[in-house]
């Protein structure tokens, strides 16, 4: 997997300030938009992802291949919620990046780690979706946690390898008083980012579509999976679908007319003005994807999903101890029990 270059900013920057200028040129009420967004979704994707983190780890019993590849997508997740409020600041100070060279650079590191680990867990939930309603019985013994670490660390490793260079380039820039960070939207970038970005995004996108297809294709010859179990499992590929179409497809499709258009010679600035609000525009909605995650943590998994509602009835209906106790129980020895779904 070959991520988007990181951006090298020339010396021929400075004599290029104008178009970056056109980029930077945002206003108020955009400013603010962007900022209240960007708050939002870091109280919202903090705390379903923090309180999934903490529902996985406190299980009891083998976990299985998804609830592995659902604790390294909230870890992923986490990880960038936790920059979401500087990208707030950026804009709530009217698109001025006060906080120096270095966080610039962490925070376009951190988006893009999380963005592609994202991609590729989800892809990898997909995939173990399809093996086990199409092959259930001949995949048990590849369909094993011990297995899903093993993949899951390799998928950190080779997307913090290939962003790695964004954490050695200089990523910020001087317009009108004010300090921009690149970083941010990736304001510059050479036609060569386009095969990055179609052998980033392709691979995972095109795994779960025909993971999809070939579940409902099973489904429909006839499968002796129980009815409730086959709705759980295309609720969960269709939702990991859904997420992405709504945050990650818009963003590769603008940042592809963005790298095409930007730097032609015979754009004018109002040209470029609008293909850098769809590049931060798409860019916001990438975000989303940490909000939206916790509910691919709902269907999935079905351990995730009893413990989840047991906590919220429990709380809900404020029982007696002994009645809780009962519920503990259950609750004991249901989390016991193997379950794929």
């Amino acid at each position: 997997m070959t991520m988007e270059p990181a951006t090298v900013v020339p010396a021929s920057l400075l004599s290029n300030q104008s178009s970056v200028a056109c980029a930077a040129a945002t206003t108020t009420t955009e400013n603010t938009l962007f900022g209240c967004f960007y708050i939002l979704v870091f109280f919202l994707a903090l705390n379903g992802n923090s309180l999934a983190l903490w529902i996985f780890c406190h299980q009891r019993g083998t976990s299985s291949p998804a609830n592995v590849f659902l604790i390294h997508l909230a870890v992923a997740d986490l990880s960038y919620v936790i920059i979401l409020p500087l990208r707030a600041t950026y804009h709530l100070t009217g698109g001025h990046w006060p906080f120096g060279e270095v966080p610039c650079r962490v925070v376009g590191f951190l988006f893009y780690v999380n963005m592609y680990a994202s991609l590729y867990f989800l892809a990898c939930v997909a995939a173990d979706r399809y093996l086990a309603v199409v092959h259930a019985v001949r995949s048990l013994k590849i369909r094993r946690a011990r297995y899903a670490h093993i993949i899951s660390f390799s998928l950190w490793a080779l997307v913090t390898v290939s962003m790695a260079p964004l954490l050695v380039t200089h990523q910020t820039v001087e317009v009108d008083g004010a300090t921009v960070c690149l970083q941010l939207y990736r304001e510059k970038a050479s036609r060569n980012a386009l095969i990055s970005l179609a052998v980033a995004f392709t691979p995972p996108f095109l795994s779960i579509l025909t993971c999809y297809l070939l579940i409902i294709h099973s489904l429909h010859r006839g499968s002796r999976l129980e009815p409730a179990v086959k709705l759980r499992a295309l609720r969960t590929i269709s939702l990991v679908i859904l997420i992405y179409v709504v945050c990650f497809l818009p963003y590769h499709v603008s940042r592809a007319t963005f790298i095409l258009g930007y730097s032609h010679p015979d754009v004018t600035c109002q040209t470029r003005r609008g293909l850098s609000l769809a590049n931060r525009l798409t860019s916001s909605l990438t975000c989303l994807n940490g909000a939206m995650d916790p509910l691919v943590y709902v269907f999935g998994a079905k351990k995730f999903r009893g413990t989840l509602m047991q906590m919220f009835c429990k709380n809900k209906s404020g029982m007696s101890a002994a009645t809780s106790g009962e519920l503990k129980g259950t609750n004991e020895i249901s989390m016991s029990a193997k379950s794929e779904f």
